[in-house]
């Protein structure tokens, strides 16, 4: 057989394919048709719903009409690249960056703006003009005799192919589109002698007033909501800079859009907790820049609320080791988030009604490219940046709801070239290092805010003065001044005394019950540090047991001094365990009960053996020192060792998760003054976080901490009368990190 060659040759109906492939639904359409105005660099845009009935059902006389001032079309672009699909047609004349000539970044790059006609109905009449040119082109788009798959004309069969189809063309001395007097913005200005005009009929879709509703607010979104609004009639307008979108019933133009935004820019600035605005990542700087509540912050991807975020660490690598051997690929990017509480429990002035919280959550984290929105981010029911998921999989106490966190992130075509559209304009492609590191970025940015400002807040609501009614027993009081003020009414005195013996019982048996939550809650922490060694050496053991089971079955070649030095290895093995697993027993309630002096290098020594590996691991120095005699302490064995556990504990999280250089910890014993000092020189305390350290849920180390551990020591010293702080004089700051100091004086 001869070779052939065959041309390809698509049926028509490739265009329905491609529009319901490349168009979701009429609101992409239309934005699609907007963007398009945009490239064109038009100053506005109007988007007129004509003859629809007064709840926005479609008849046969609806029309959809798209108008603008653009650019408008040649007959040479009309006949040489719209017309022809896939053709870059927005290239033309366009500057060698990619730009329109008012410097516009061209939105439209796919060319699908013909799909989208086709998506709203089967007839569009598109009148075009171009600057300086007299005439305007008519382009009628008349499918209307074909089904929707083209396979059939007035309800005969056939085969039709693309290259079948006609459109035609006319043009006419400019009539449509000319110099003259508009309304726009319910203000008069001169309409420009160019640009497009399309008038869409025989509608697809079933149409309704919540449609439309809809399409109005996604219009109104096309480009950023959290800039200050610029019409056509403000006298800032600038029409080389700016664009406008007008949506308009027949001739009356809808103000849902105006009212809509309005209202929200209002609760934005009045309404919430913190106001995240001029925010930044600088790539080449590896940090974040932004102003919270008005104050400026930078916060490096190095810095220790960084790097103790999990899903920062999973992504990037155990603390920023990942980022040194390459840098971030997203590109840098600039961002605003304003975060709201809608608890009941909010401060006063944050509280919001129900119609205020509807408003707020139609609203989610915008992405913007080069000014104009990617779709669908932002929408309520999108989750791109995976935040309720992840409250779902790891922990809701760790980020922020997703629905109370309003945003916008600015990328840019030249500033991010790998941030890639998906081909439908559905979102980013997900795949690759720039839309991952992306992603994580702002995942960090955000579980930071929860973790420290979001947190701060939420503590900063406690009532302090009900603390100090309970520390200072004022109901107490209150019950002596009751009783002497009804001393003479000996019936009211007998059931003032039987209440107040309930009010000691029930509250010395709610005592009890949170001492014993904070006992258990410490044992368990402790035991999981201490269990990670004890797994990790049993694991070893097991394996040498194994060895030795193997060389057993072999008795002929049976080396009995190798075997005499596998088992003394195991005992030894074993015996760690068993003083690790004694010293775990210290901890348990019933040894807690038994008070007596003890001397507190013995049970740091216990410690020290404990996390023996990890500091050995972590290449940290320890030094402990020891003046004015033995350090000693009427106490319990359990109460120092959940001390000494949590600072070992968070002294090595930080100065592993840091590249400090000749990472130490230094602990000074002073038994003339009762003290213990506890050092290290790794990050240390932020002064905007040492007030909430010592509180429950608090934590500096993102997801890998749960906020106990400082709060149950600082509990049980208490209950010894003892104390536990900060260093706040300079004699007790012993290095540039972590300084805690530790009393053993009662009531110092």
């Amino acid at each position: 057989m001869s070779k052939e060659n065959y041309q390809i040759r698509p049926f028509a109906r490739l265009l329905t394919m491609l529009g319901e492939q490349l168009i979701k639904n009429e609101r992409i359409a239309l934005a699609e048709l907007a963007k398009n105005s945009y490239d064109a660099d038009a100053s506005w845009v109007k988007i007129s719903f004509l003859d629809f009935t007064a709840d926005f059902q479609a008849d046969d006389t609806s029309r959809i009409v798209i108008e603008d001032d653009g650019g408008g079309m040649s007959l040479e672009i009309i006949r040489d690249h719209w017309l022809r699909p896939a053709t870059p047609v927005k290239k033309i004349g366009k500057q060698s960056d990619d730009t329109t000539p008012k410097g516009r970044k061209i939105q439209g790059e796919k060319g699908i703006g013909r799909f989208a006609m086709l998506k709203l109905g089967k007839k569009s009449v598109v009148t075009t003009r171009p600057r300086g040119g007299k005439k305007e082109f008519i382009i009628n788009f008349d499918f209307s005799r074909f089904d929707d798959d083209f396979l059939s004309e007035n309800g005969t069969t056939k085969e039709l192919y693309l290259d079948q189809l006609s459109i035609e063309v006319d043009d006419r001395t400019a009539t449509e589109i000319t110099s003259k007097d508009i309304t726009l913005g319910g203000h008069k200005i001169v309409r420009k002698p160019h640009g497009t005009r399309i008038e869409i009929s025989d509608l697809k879709g079933v149409w309704n007033e919540k449609k439309v509703r809809d399409v109005f607010r996604d219009l109104t979104r096309l480009q950023s909501i959290f800039d200050k609004a610029v019409s056509v009639e403000s006298e800032n307008f600038d029409d080389e800079k700016n664009f406008s979108v007008y949506i308009y019933a027949d001739e009356e133009e809808q103000p849902f859009a105006s009212q809509y935004v309005g209202r929200l820019l209002t609760l934005l600035d009045d309404s919430s907790v913190f106001r995240i605005e001029d925010g930044a990542y600088d790539q080449k700087k590896r940090a974040f820049s932004f102003k919270l509540n008005g104050q400026p912050h930078v916060l490096s991807l190095n810095d220790p609320d960084i790097t103790g975020i999990r899903v920062f660490r999973e992504h990037f690598g155990k603390a920023a080791e990942e980022l040194k051997k390459r840098q971030t690929e997203c590109g840098s990017f600039t961002f605003g988030f304003y975060v709201f509480d809608f608890s009941a429990g909010a401060e006063p002035k944050y509280l919001l009604d129900k119609q205020d919280k509807e408003l707020i959550k139609d609203h989610r984290i915008y992405l913007y490219r080069d000014g104009i929105r990617v779709y669908p981010y932002g929408e309520p029911e999108d989750d791109w940046l995976r935040i309720d998921q992840y409250r779902g999989t790891i922990s809701a106490g760790q980020f922020l709801s997703n629905d109370q966190v309003v945003g916008y992130i600015n990328i840019s075509e030249k500033g991010n070239p790998g941030l890639k559209d998906k081909t439908n304009r559905e979102g980013l492609i997900e795949t690759g290092n720039p839309t991952d590191d992306f992603i994580c970025l702002l995942q960090t940015f955000l579980a930071f805010v929860r973790a420290k400002p979001y947190a701060q807040y939420r503590m900063s609501l406690l009532d302090k003065k009900i603390v100090n009614v309970v520390k200072e027993e004022q109901v107490q009081k209150d019950f002596g001044e009751l009783k002497n003020a009804i001393k003479d009414n000996k019936n009211a005195v007998a059931i003032l005394d039987k209440a107040e013996k309930r009010y000691k019982a029930e509250r010395q048996f709610l005592i009890r019950r949170a001492e014993t939550t904070e006992d258990l809650a410490g044992v368990g922490l402790s035991v999981e540090t201490a269990s990670h060694d004890i797994t990790s050496v049993m694991t070893k053991a097991l394996e040498k047991m194994d060895g030795m089971i193997r060389v057993g079955t072999n008795r002929k070649n049976l080396d009995l001094d190798s075997l005499f030095d596998a088992l003394a290895t195991v005992r030894g093995m074993m015996g760690f365990i068993d003083a690790q697993l004694h010293d775990i027993q210290l901890l348990f309630r019933s040894a807690k009960q038994r008070r007596r002096d003890i001397r507190v290098r013995d049970v740091l020594d216990k410690v020290v053996k404990i996390y023996e590996n990890s500091i050995r691991k972590a290449k940290i120095e320890l030094e402990i020192e020891v003046i004015g005699g033995p350090l000693v302490a009427k106490t319990t064995d359990a109460v120092l060792l959940q001390l000494l556990l949590n600072l070992f504990d968070n002294a090595v999280f930080w100065l592993d998760s840091t590249d400090t250089v000749n990472k130490k910890i230094k602990i000074q014993l002073d038994g003339k003054e009762g003290l213990l000092i506890f050092s290290d020189n790794g990050p240390g305390i932020r002064a905007e976080d040492a007030e909430y350290i010592f509180e429950p849920f608090y934590s500096g180390k993102g997801e890998e901490g749960r906020g106990l551990g400082l709060y149950i020591a600082r509990q049980l010293l208490e209950r010894h009368d003892y104390s536990i702080e900060l260093a706040d004089i300079k004699a007790h700051k012993i290095m540039q990190g972590a300084n805690f100091v530790i009393s053993f004086v009662k009531g110092k």
